[in-house]
């Protein structure tokens, strides 16, 4: 029989937690006979996966030194007591210290490409430090995988200029087709809508949509539009300082976090999506309101292209610049429409996968 160990101890919410899920919901319909699988997490009630044994640490997340010793020493001893593994997948960016006969890292942190700002060293530092620092994070250990997965081309060749990594231990794992089935909730809107929606970070660029809002509701006067953002302004210190500049705009609306079905409502009501998230690993929201066929503003970024391909209308900004943006938004709310484009399609080079199953064929076969 087969071990295969997938470690998560620090996926607790969002996205993140999503991954950890689907994955061990693959993983639990493979052949019992043939396959054993354990997951390290936080909390096992998080996830609920039946088929799976799961070690409970909810210690490392306690603080950075847990997290490494966790990875570097803990982890290491638990792959022995196990043994012999024949996967060990780490989903969290980190190349624990494990004995396997197979080892792999799935990393979902775009923060060492992030260029902050000074003013984030007051507001989030935190965020400052996680770009600083991931760099190491993910250097250490990184050479003893034999397949290192991220979710865009674009990562895929950084890693190789920054790492050195072989491009053919390099899985470009695309996100699995959403589910769109979520009941939205009515949403009344009696204006041109321009609609954001992202957690209250500051690599997610909330001030050049404020200000490029600002900025046009001068130029065309009040009533003409409306900009709701997920942002209520008591999430940190980032959204209040977002909410003491421009909660005085009467053209935006702080609406806070949304729940799918709210989200998926304003998907429905909102004339254009604008997105202007300096760095991703992907992007979902782009994804997501791609579907509705109606006009999105993104930020030009790597990620950006690769996200946005195949949406029909679409146009691109500088993520730095209110002013370009405003210009845009202006275009849309006069009826012009025409610099809008169909984005096309980005090539990926194999390896590449498209679902849970071929990434696994990938990494066991």
């Amino acid at each position: 029989m087969k071990i295969i160990v997938v470690s998560a101890v620090n996926l607790v919410v969002g996205g993140t937690l999503t991954i950890l899920k689907d994955c061990l919901s693959y993983l639990s319909e493979l052949d019992k006979e043939e396959f054993k699988i354990y997951a390290l997490v936080h909390d096992k009630s998080l996830v609920g996966i039946q088929g799976v044994e799961y070690i409970e640490l909810p210690w490392p997340k306690k603080n950075w030194i847990n997290r490494l010793w966790c990875e570097y020493v803990s982890m290491k001893r638990i792959s022995e007591k196990l043994g012999p593994v024949y996967l060990w997948l780490s989903l969290h960016d980190t190349t624990p210290n494990v004995k396997a006969e197979r080892r792999a890292v799935y990393c979902h942190n775009p923060f060492p490409f992030y260029k902050w700002r000074l003013r984030e060293i007051y507001l989030c530092p935190k965020i400052v430090l996680f770009s600083l620092f991931s760099y190491f994070i993910y250097r250490f250990n990184i050479y003893k995988n034999d397949y290192v997965i991220m979710q865009q081309r674009w990562i895929r060749e950084e890693f190789a200029r920054i790492f050195g990594v072989d491009r053919k231990k390099m899985l470009v794992a695309l996100p699995v087709k959403q589910d769109f089935s979520v009941e939205p909730e009515y949403v009344d809107v009696d204006r041109y809508t321009f609609f954001y929606a992202s957690s209250a970070n500051s690599h997610k660029n909330f001030e050049v949509l404020c200000e490029a809002a600002d900025l046009l509701e001068k130029e065309v006067g009040k009533g003409v539009f409306n900009v709701i953002i997920t942002v209520n302004g008591n999430e940190n210190k980032y959204a209040g300082w977002l909410k003491s500049k421009w909660g005085n705009v009467d053209s935006i609306e702080f609406k806070g976090f949304m729940n799918k079905s709210q989200l998926y409502g304003h998907y429905n009501a909102a004339d254009c999506f604008v997105f202007p998230s300096k760095v991703e690993t992907w992007g979902l929201p782009v994804t997501e309101f791609a579907f509705t066929g109606k006009p999105m503003l993104v930020a030009d970024t790597l990620y950006a292209h690769e996200t946005a391909a195949s949406s029909k209308r679409t146009a691109f900004f500088n993520p730095d610049d209110p002013e370009e943006l405003k210009k845009k938004m202006k275009s849309l709310l006069d009826g012009d429409s025409s610099f809008l484009k169909e984005i096309p399609q980005v090539a990926i080079e194999a390896p590449v996968s498209r679902s849970w199953k071929e990434m696994f064929d990938y990494l066991l076969f």
